[in-house]
């Protein structure tokens, strides 16, 4: 039965819409926020998935450039793979719901949300959270939420919720926060060095109008939801989970305490294989569950452990593993930097190219272009594993997101520095927080590729353990602490504040008091960081970019000239570049950008569009090439397209009969420009004028 329900937020009415479409899914709704309009579907298997041992849940995010009017770009002119920004907005919808399911289903879970109208205004990203979570409440899928979910602005000191393009544009940071009625249960942050206490206030402020959102969810939930699907749980075998830990839990423990990641592993493979031949006979299916078995344990361990404020590697919570860092490891790359955090370890390298190659992008928001570029690799080998590389997946991509977010607030204007930029995160070994080790590698890289960064950046992570007594947080998380904590808290900044969040939980969320005591502890981690680490390497951006780095000249034309320097067909630019080496770009309101390798280069092409801008004025003596010959004088080109007439009389300081006695076609004449008619641009040249003038 079709069913609206309505209310507002910020302002706007949000409609939801059930009961018309998609009757087959087992939740649909269709979001209505001003214009925008998404559709979300979620579908269930009837039966588990067999031998997994965690949840299979997918959430698509799918833009359609229908949406915004635009035909899709290429040969095939349809969607093909989402772009980075719909990866990103999956990421941010599967985070908050994910810990809500039951952690024993394993019934496979699908999550689509399709954009099919976008006022720019309203976001649809917001909108397909706020399906995604009416969609599984009303179903027949177990989940324990809802949530809400909403982008927070500071503009001109004050709050705002989904700000408006406007608004973002001056915004001092945007905030995707999501949460249940009780606590917040996801944060993904880029801010402009924003204070730690103006973050908390306005995570508290986003929670006022989530809180709202969920009392609307539950309210529709309540009238149209379904009953939930009883599933077949998937629990390991109690019989055997007892025997391996009788068997080998005091191995495990001295197995799980050193600091070393090699040792840990060789020693938990060694405990693994002791079990099989002892256990295979009772229980023939152990090779099945025992992966899950000792999964298990060992996050009692660390857990354990970690409540008694004990770490697997010996540290203290607040103590941060070894760092260390150095840059200029490649000596043929525009800048390289490597960051080093116990056993994560992130080798960065900037390149920097002309402006002509900034990325361009094809979406459904106003972003058409991306100056700064930042990728993240995470190859097998940096975990000890053997697989191919298939290039980036969901997590390289939304790791290259945050890093990108971390660094952009402290980049120059393209007026200070007109570079496309790009930087590589290669990891090299991971040992926990390899994003955050990106971000401090690549402020190293930047940095030493001349980039004239307003301050250095780094990153740290914040690991979380609650107990009915209360909740323990610790810096600087490692792999285990992440795999069995219960929270990845990082944030990236400066010292002055913030610049990037994102918070990952396994948990039903996290009260205000973690939020604050997490933020406390990653910025006395990072600044320490960045003071006795990054600036002890590099203290400050070079003065000078790497000699096979291109140097760019900028230089400002009358826009009446740009036809000029271009010539027709591009003629006249394609022979600077042909001739000097140089990469010239040109932008519609006359700033030429000029790159070459040496400066010789980049002199000459300078000097020869200057030339083709430049005016001759009256009294200006030039060398120029006879271009025609004529019975009554020479044209003599004396800038590249201006040609003027020095007549027969003004060849000489004699009478001359016929100009050929003079000069020829081709020959290098000194002129002295005598005359420039203001209507028609025409030019009198005279070389007797000039003659005359060195004769003085």
């Amino acid at each position: 039965m079709f069913r609206t329900f309505e209310t507002t937020l910020a302002g706007r009415p949000l409609v939801i819409e059930t009961g018309k479409m998609a009757q087959l899914a087992n939740g649909h709704c269709l979001v209505r926020y001003g214009d925008t309009v998404v559709m979300v579907n979620v579908t269930a298997s009837r039966s588990p998935r067999e031998g997994v041992d965690f949840f299979p849940l997918s959430v698509d995010y799918e833009e359609k450039l229908y949406s915004v009017g635009k035909i899709p770009g290429g040969y095939i002119k349809r969607e093909g793979k989402p772009s980075e920004k719909a990866i990103l907005t999956s990421r941010v919808i599967d985070r908050p719901i994910r810990p809500l399911f039951p952690s024993d289903l394993r019934n496979d879970v699908s999550v689509v949300a399709t954009v099919l109208s976008v006022e720019q205004d309203n976001p649809p990203e917001v909108a397909a959270m706020i399906g995604t979570s009416i969609a599984i409440s009303i179903s027949d899928v177990p989940w324990n939420g809802p949530i809400g979910g909403v982008w927070l602005g500071l503009v001109d000191g004050e709050y705002v919720i989904n700000p408006t393009v406007e608004q973002r544009e001056k915004s001092e940071m945007l905030v995707t926060v999501a949460g249940t009625k009780q606590k917040v249960v996801m944060i993904e942050a880029g801010a402009n060095e924003v204070e730690e206490s103006v973050m908390l206030e306005g995570i508290k402020f986003a929670h006022k109008h989530i809180i709202e959102l969920c009392d609307f969810i539950s309210g529709i939930q309540a009238e149209i939801g379904k009953e939930k699907f009883t599933y077949e749980s998937h629990d390991v075998d109690h019989d055997l989970y007892d025997a391996i830990k009788n068997m080998a839990f005091e191995k495990l423990q001295y197995a799980l305490d050193t600091d070393d990641k090699n040792v840990r592993d060789e020693r938990i493979g060694e405990i693994t294989d002791e079990i099989i031949p002892a256990l295979e006979e009772q229980f023939p299916d152990i090779n099945e569950q025992i992966g899950e078995i000792l999964y298990k344990m060992q996050k009692e361990i660390v857990r354990a452990w970690l409540v008694q404020g004990r770490r697997v590697d010996g540290r203290g919570l607040d103590e941060i593993r070894p760092l260390a860092a150095e840059v200029d490891l490649l000596p043929r790359t525009h800048g390289s930097g490597m960051f080093t955090r116990g056993q994560t370890q992130v080798l960065s390298v900037a390149t920097l190219a002309p402006l002509s190659e900034i990325q361009k992008l094809d979406g459904i928001d106003l972003e058409e272009t991306k100056r700064y570029i930042h990728h993240y690799n995470f190859p097998s080998y940096s975990v000890g594993e053997t697989r191919p590389s298939r290039g980036p997946g969901r997590r390289e991509i939304g790791h290259g997101a945050l890093a990108e977010r971390s660094l952009v607030p402290v980049l120059p204007s393209e007026d200070e520095f007109p570079y496309a930029i790009r930087v590589v995160s290669e990891v090299l070994s991971s040992n926990g927080s390899t994003s955050q080790g990106s971000v401090c590698g690549s402020t190293l890289a930047l940095m030493a590729a001349g980039v004239p960064i307003k301050a250095p950046v780094a990153g740290i992570s914040c690991g979380l353990i609650t107990t009915e007594d209360g909740f323990t947080t610790m810096v600087d998380i490692q792999g285990l602490e992440d795999f069995y904590g219960e929270m990845d808290f990082k944030v990236a900044g400066t010292k002055k504040g913030i610049t990037s969040i994102q918070v990952d939980i396994k948990n039903d969320g996290l009260p205000y008091e973690v939020i604050e005591e997490a933020l406390a502890k990653t910025r006395k981690a990072r600044c320490y960081i960045i003071d006795e680490i990054l600036l002890k390497a590099i203290p400050a951006p070079r003065e000078e970019l790497s000699a096979y780095a291109p140097k760019a000249e900028t230089m400002k034309i009358d826009v009446d000239k740009i036809r000029e320097v271009i010539g027709q067909g591009g003629k006249v630019i394609q022979k600077i570049v042909a001739e000097t080496g140089a990469k010239i770009d040109i932008e519609e309101d006359g700033t030429i950008h000029i790159f070459a390798v040496d400066q010789e280069s980049g002199k000459a092409a300078k000097d020869a569009i200057e030339a083709i801008v430049k005016e001759p004025e009256v009294g200006e003596i030039y060398n120029g090439l006879v271009k025609t010959i004529q019975p009554f004088g020479a044209f003599v080109e004396i800038l590249p397209g201006k040609d003027g007439l020095c007549h027969i009389s003004k060849l000489a300081n004699h009478r001359v009969e016929k100009v050929e006695d003079v000069v020829k076609e081709g020959d290098w004449l000194k002129v002295k420009v005598m005359e420039v008619d203001k209507k028609t641009g025409k030019i009198s040249l005279s070389h007797k004028d000039a003659i005359e003038e060195d004769e003085e």
